[in-house]
């Protein structure tokens, strides 16, 4: 999931930091998304340049501290609810205050999550359909705090 939003963020222009948590993980997260483009350059749906462009746009990198200066932040990481709340957490303390928290997640609470925070009113998720660059729908859930 993580890879499909990365490259729909990417094709729209927007600059994206991938964060995993081991090189193997990005690696193959860039070859999808690079397969993925490939596909749709086959198909006549996209140029080479503007897939160059995109991947342009995508900075893999180790570490959440890295994403300290992003405006929104997407997580996509396995349903493990104390994964997610120790994530949330360590992003709280990393992110800049005005960051928008988010959870691809289909089926933890979104109160829960946003309850391993200090910014409960800035937790939403996002749900994103699979597969990400086919399916051209995203479902936002509110949880009770959020602004």
């Amino acid at each position: 999931m993580g890879a499909g939003i990365a490259q729909v963020s990417a094709c729209s222009g927007i600059p994206v930091v991938m964060v995993d948590v081991q090189q193997d993980f990005l690696d193959k997260g860039l070859a999808t998304i690079r397969g993925s483009m490939d596909r749709l350059v086959s198909k006549e749906r996209m140029t080479a340049e503007k897939v160059e462009q995109s991947i342009g746009l995508i900075r893999a990198t180790i570490g959440l501290e890295n994403l300290s200066d992003c405006d929104l932040v997407i997580e996509a990481i396995p349903e493990i609810p104390e994964l997610k709340f120790t994530t949330f957490s360590e992003l709280d303390s990393l992110c800049k205050e005005d960051a928008i928290l988010a959870s691809n997640t289909s089926s933890i609470s979104i109160d829960e999550i946003a309850g391993h925070t200090g910014r409960p009113d800035k937790v939403i998720g996002m749900h994103f359909m699979n597969p990400v660059p086919i399916m051209r729908l995203v479902e936002i859930i509110n949880g009770s705090k959020t602004s």
